[in-house]
């Protein structure tokens, strides 16, 4: 039996503060920005809310970058660039889908593609 999840302000915050941002925070980052309203806050209730956001479907991880895993609120299919030397995470905003290999679908049915790109960054390259 699934349990109820209810109503919490905080859970409320830390959703809005990873949803207004494009930069793939870390729990961290988003625990400083809830805390500035909450200041009762906990870094586990951010973990814990995130965890419960990932499951739900709302929230996705990027993977790890320096250690830390980054978040993304924007669950729709699209892919991210990682820069090796600043670290910042960025969507790729081309939104078409990449054709399933045959290899895959022979594997099961497929339901999710993460493509993750590393290199660096322009900011990094222009400096």
């Amino acid at each position: 039996m699934e349990r109820a999840v209810r109503y919490s302000k905080k859970r409320t915050a830390v959703y809005e503060v990873l949803s207004s941002t494009k930069s793939h925070p870390t729990a961290e980052w988003i625990y400083e920005q809830v805390k500035k309203e909450y200041p009762d806050i906990s870094l586990g209730t951010v973990y814990r809310n995130l965890a419960m956001f990932k499951a739900e479907g709302k929230v996705i991880t990027v993977g790890v970058v320096d250690g830390q895993e980054r978040f993304d609120a924007d669950t729709a299919p699209h892919s991210h660039f990682v820069c090796r030397q600043c670290s910042s995470v960025l969507d790729i905003e081309d939104r078409d889908m990449i054709p399933i290999p045959k290899a895959a679908e022979d594997c099961g049915r497929v339901e999710s593609c993460e493509i993750i790109y590393r290199g660096i960054c322009r900011n990094c390259t222009e400096k």
